[in-house]
């Protein structure tokens, strides 16, 4: 099975930046769509940005879209977040996910097959 695990998370100021990663092992980690979800205590978890398997496709949410990237690198088994611009309301654990096959904007997050552990962001006001 595939296996996720989130790094690069911390504390920033209004308008800063952070890079955040996920390292995929155990399977073919070019034969998974990926995608960035988020978390707040006490709210849905929710979709930030997908992509396709060979880096064609991206696509992100309207609440991040312009300050976020998603990109992978598949020689290096690696998801990226670029985050940019953060505000205090991007506070939020952030979950790396995958699924084989479907469309890279799946806000459902039962659609999807492998989470990681999760990584907390926290953006002061």
């Amino acid at each position: 099975q595939l296996q996720l695990v989130e790094s690069g998370g911390g504390y920033v100021e209004t308008g800063g930046s952070l890079t955040l990663s996920c390292a995929a092992s155990g399977d073919t980690f070019s034969d998974y769509i990926m995608g960035w979800f988020r978390q707040v205590p006490g709210k849905e978890r929710e979709s930030v940005a997908g992509i396709n398997e060979d880096d064609r496709f991206v696509s992100h949410a309207d609440s991040v879209r312009d300050r976020f990237h998603i990109s992978r690198d598949n020689s290096k088994n690696t998801l990226y977040l670029q985050m940019n611009s953060l505000k205090p309301e991007d506070t939020a654990v952030y979950y790396c996910t995958a699924k084989r096959g479907g469309t890279i904007w799946d806000s459902d997050p039962g659609s999807w097959t492998y989470w990681g552990q999760g990584t907390q962001v926290t953006v002061s006001s």
